[in-house]
C-alpha cells in the first residue's frame, strides 16, 4: 500500500479489525520510510452499482459523493466524521441489498435526507434545500413545518 504522505510503498500493518458494519476490514498501517500512520479499508468487490440520474444518464455509484454531500450539509455542525462514515456505509449497504444493477438518484437522496433528519435538523434542512431545489421561501417553510410541529410536541 502506498503511503499517502511520502508515496513510498514500504509499510507494515499495525492493527486489523472488522469495520462497524462487518463488510470491510479496517487496517492501521505505518510507513517504514516516514514513520507516519494511516488507515486503509478492504472491501469485497461486487458488481458495480449504477446511478440513474434525473436526466436519465447513468453513472457509476460513488460512495464518496454521498460522504461529500453529508460533509457539506453538516459543515460547522457538531457532527463527527465517524458518524457521517457510518451513515454512508449504512446507505451503501442498503442500496447493495435492495438494488442489483441500477438505483435512481432520488432514492439515494431520500435515504440521505432520512438519515440527516434523525442526525441533525439543520443539516437536514440544508441538504433538503439543495436536493429538492427550493424555488422560493414557501417551499422552504413547507419542509420546516413537520420539524416545527415535532419540536412543539416535544416541548409540551
Amino acid at each position: 500500500m502506498r503511503c499517502p504522505y511520502c508515496k513510498n510503498d514500504n509499510d507494515r500493518v499495525i492493527d486489523s479489525r472488522s469495520s462497524t458494519d462487518g463488510f470491510a476490514i479496517r487496517r492501521r498501517r505505518e510507513c517504514m520510510e516516514c514513520g507516519r500512520r494511516f488507515t486503509t479499508y478492504e472491501r469485497t468487490e461486487e458488481a458495480p452499482l449504477r446511478v440513474v440520474k434525473k436526466d436519465g444518464s447513468r453513472v457509476p455509484f460513488d460512495r464518496n459523493k454521498i460522504l461529500k454531500g453529508l460533509l457539506k450539509a453538516c459543515e460547522k455542525r457538531p457532527v463527527s466524521l465517524e458518524a457521517l462514515e457510518e451513515i454512508t456505509s449504512r446507505i451503501e449497504r442498503r442500496l447493495s441489498e435492495e438494488y442489483d444493477r441500477e438505483v435512481p438518484s432520488k432514492i439515494i437522496g431520500q435515504l440521505v435526507m432520512d438519515e440527516l433528519r434523525k442526525l441533525d435538523q439543520v443539516a437536514y434542512v440544508r441538504f433538503a434545500s439543495v436536493y429538492r431545489e427550493f424555488k422560493d421561501v414557501s417551499q422552504f417553510l413547507e419542509e420546516l413545518k413537520p420539524l416545527i410541529e415535532k419540536a412543539g410536541r416535544a416541548e409540551s
